[in-house]
């Protein structure tokens, strides 16, 4: 990238993330959920449904996990995510980038493809596979448009010494159960043990009113024709 495209990118940046921080404020007033750092997983019903099968999911995650040492880790998929994505350390399995699926991964994973496919107002899904003592440093999303789910699938035997922080939230995780948090809170996550962690991670919509969805969803079309998005469509596209 040349100088001038990289000061264009930058002033971008600093405006994108300005418009980003004034719409968060827009988005926390016309929630319908609240504006906490963590939700009651009853606020989506339908989230029921993976717990009730959770072991289908995680019987094909093995079959992913089997080939593992061929999974790109995150910052191969999506640049952006260089500073708290190291070496080999977070790998991940996509299936939706952005609403965007992932045809491949979905159909070598059909029952987690077919759940996923009646989530309401999603946006992206994958395993995300953590390396044991990796510890992903204090980060944010980009908005608080979107909610995220995490079904724990593979959680170490130490469970208190592999935990999440949400704003002032500390928690971890259970095999076949679900968290679901806001990332738009600073947050981080560590897994101080010898063992993998993986949870099916999901994101979706924030359930607002009608301001607050018509605002989100011009938001996600503009995202969409961002390099933050485009960049991580066409790495999937690459690694087919």
């Amino acid at each position: 990238m040349s100088n001038l495209s990289e000061r264009r990118y930058q002033v971008i940046k600093k405006w994108g993330k300005k418009l980003l921080d004034r719409l968060s404020r827009t988005f926390a007033e016309e929630s319908l959920i609240g504006a906490e750092p963590v939700f009651d997983p009853s606020i989506f019903p339908w989230i029921s449904e993976f717990e009730t099968r959770w072991q289908e999911i995680r019987q094909e995650l093995e079959g992913v996990l089997d080939t593992s040492d061929r999974l790109p880790s995150f910052h191969e998929i999506s640049p952006d995510q260089k500073r708290i994505s190291k070496g080999e350390n977070w790998k991940i399995f996509p299936f939706y980038v952005f609403g965007v699926p992932h045809e491949g991964n979905c159909l070598k994973c059909p029952v987690t493809a077919e759940l996923l496919s009646e989530v309401p107002e999603l946006e992206n899904a994958m395993f995300s596979i953590l390396a044991p003592g990796y510890r992903i440093p204090p980060h944010k999303g980009p908005t608080n448009g979107l909610i995220r789910i995490h079904l724990g699938l593979v959680v170490p035997k130490d469970a208190d010494r592999c935990r999440i922080r949400v704003g002032d939230r500390e928690f971890g995780w259970e095999e076949g159960r679900c968290v679901v948090f806001d990332d738009y809170y600073e947050h981080e996550v560590w897994n101080d043990t010898d063992e993998t962690r993986v949870v099916l991670f999901f994101d979706v919509d924030r359930p607002m009113d009608s301001k607050g969805r018509v605002l989100n969803k011009i938001m996600m079309a503009i995202m969409r024709h961002s390099s933050y998005v485009k960049a991580p469509l066409k790495n999937l596209q690459n690694m087919g």
